[in-house]
């Protein structure tokens, strides 16, 4: 099965993509879509899809997850967040790919341990278990911990 897992983001949203066989887990690809604070709303939400309908298309996955966004004071910051993250749950859905989504703290203990892991320790982590991602921008190691999360909890529909 091959998982995507995304890290939503306005300015980095991370992705990564997995194989999962049994219990093996197998790099395929990472990396960061980046957008300027100078560009418009608009721009920066089209780069978004455009680049995940470029790796969708690219790798074909057969699933994929997103790390549910937490609401914080400033309600600016977490609207303009909610977009990135809807175009991040859109590109995949219109591939016809179910979208799931997890917990922040889910993810981290699916893939350190420990609900409240520090973003180096999953860096690390990802390195351990997969070992031919090499250096990986903390985003990206972000996302490929929301597909192996994804893929250790995933039962598809009988």
């Amino acid at each position: 099965m091959r998982v995507l897992g995304i890290d939503p983001g306005l300015e980095r949203t991370g992705w990564g993509i997995i194989d999962h066989q049994g219990s093996r887990l197998t790099f395929i690809a990472a990396g960061v879509i980046k957008s300027k604070s100078t560009e418009t709303m608009a721009v920066r939400l089209c780069r978004i899809d455009a680049e995940l309908t470029k790796i969708l298309e690219a790798y074909h996955p057969d699933t994929s997850a997103i790390e549910e966004t937490f609401v914080n004071s400033n309600s600016a910051s977490s609207l303009k967040l909610g977009q990135a993250r809807g175009v991040a749950i859109l590109s995949p859905a219109r591939f016809g790919l179910e979208v799931m989504e997890y917990a922040a703290n889910t993810v981290k203990k699916s893939v350190v341990g420990a609900g409240h892991a520090a973003k180096d320790q999953v860096g690390m982590m990802i390195k351990v278990l997969l070992p031919t991602s090499g250096e990986l921008e903390a985003d990206a190691a972000d996302a490929l911990a929301v597909a192996i999360c994804h893929a250790h909890h995933y039962k598809p529909a009988l």
